[in-house]
């Protein structure tokens, strides 16, 4: 399952063909303003953002300690309330406040929080050994992302992989099939054992031990942290407190990586036409919210304004979204469920119509374009 697991891979192969013509891409330009005027636009927009790109300290550590206090908090209901359907809520509600502290040290790891703390960077790392995300590939994988987000011909290192209608058109029956698995919600169902797990850990540990050693040493203290909450307090303290609360926090964690960059306005663009700026204001999601579901995933669905400045902390995503201008028309979907399958079902990069399609809209296309040529 190797090539599969692309949305992870820590050494991935290519998911476009790097041999296929140029001539079969879109050749457009990006829009709107001449070369030269467009990267001053740019410029002045990435300078414009330092001022948000400034830690708050105090705000960091009370974001940090609020979060571990919600943590405990769900872990006492999870752990130790009755009935049993109440620490199964609690259980999920812990789930989705790890999605939270994940985002503390996504940011701690971009170093925009917390830089220089040994106190917050101990508790961190903890917690990425915890929850599968060994500091080692995690800033591998996700730096190659932030540089090299929605490119054609680039490495599907740190997010799912794309395929363009004309390279899927002369793949083989193997590689059509370990696309269309990569590309499959059920990655997103099974992200504990797929994304993290494997791609995060398994993989890396088995590729180049000597430089992700933190892999194995992750593995083993996630699954010691179960084995001793199985021996101290049983089979269900171990699933509610521990097991649960991870699935839910890596598959809810799988989608976001997902619908970032997965959604029906994102554009993709060739390495020569592709601008930092563009990747963050028009290839980076908007996720619209509301205020608990933006608390509970760490102001993530700012992510235009997080590809733009990987430094600015993420509570104050919203007020640079609110003093940049350009942040304030992004690309946006939601959590909504006809949004959620709206995104899952983009499959392929069409350089025609310069969108994602289905596969039943590439298929329907290319029966029409076998039809004509039959005609001729």
């Amino acid at each position: 399952m190797s090539q599969v697991l692309d949305a992870t891979r820590v050494h991935g192969e290519v998911s476009i063909d790097q041999e296929t013509s140029p001539d079969s891409f879109s050749s457009a330009k990006p829009s709107g303003m001449p070369q030269e005027e467009s990267k001053q636009r740019d410029r002045e927009l990435l300078i414009s953002s330092r001022k948000f790109a400034i830690e708050q300290r105090s705000s960091s550590w009370w974001h940090l300690v609020t979060t571990l206090a919600a943590l405990l908090a769900c872990v006492a209901v999870a752990g130790w309330a009755e009935p049993l359907w109440v620490r199964i809520l609690g259980s999920v509600l812990l789930g989705m406040t790890l999605v939270r502290t994940f985002i503390v040290y996504h940011d701690y790891q971009h170093q925009s929080i917390f830089k220089g703390s040994w106190l917050a960077g101990g508790v961190l790392s903890l917690y990425g050994f915890l929850m599968l995300t060994p500091p080692s590939v995690w800033r591998r994988s996700h730096d190659h992302h932030h540089r090299n987000n929605s490119k054609l011909f680039g490495a599907s290192i740190g997010s799912f992989p794309i395929m363009t209608t004309s390279n899927y058109a002369v793949a083989s029956w193997r590689e059509r099939l370990e696309y269309r698995l990569a590309r499959s919600p059920l990655v997103i169902v099974l992200g504990y054992l797929a994304v993290f797990m494997f791609g995060m850990c398994v993989r890396p540990m088995l590729v180049d031990l000597r430089r992700h050693w933190d892999a194995p040493v992750s593995l083993l203290v996630h699954f010691g942290l179960i084995i001793g909450l199985w021996v101290g307090f049983g089979a269900t303290a171990s699933l509610l407190l521990f097991v649960l609360p991870t699935w839910v926090a890596t598959s809810v964690g799988a989608y976001l990586f997902y619908v970032q960059h997965n959604f029906p306005a994102a554009k993709i663009r060739k390495c020569g036409e592709w601008t930092y700026a563009d990747a963050a204001l028009k290839s980076s999601s908007f996720l619209e919210m509301g205020h608990v579901l933006h608390w509970l995933t760490g102001n993530i669905g700012y992510h235009h304004v997080h590809h733009l400045n990987a430094k600015i902390p993420f509570y104050r995503l919203p007020e640079a979204m609110r003093g940049l201008v350009p942040l304030q028309t992004p690309a946006k979907t939601s959590l909504r469920l006809l949004d959620v399958i709206g995104c899952l079902r983009l499959k392929l990069w069409d350089t025609h119509r310069d969108c994602f399609v289905s596969f039943r809209e590439h298929a329907a296309d290319s029966a029409t374009q076998a039809s004509h040529s039959a005609l001729e």
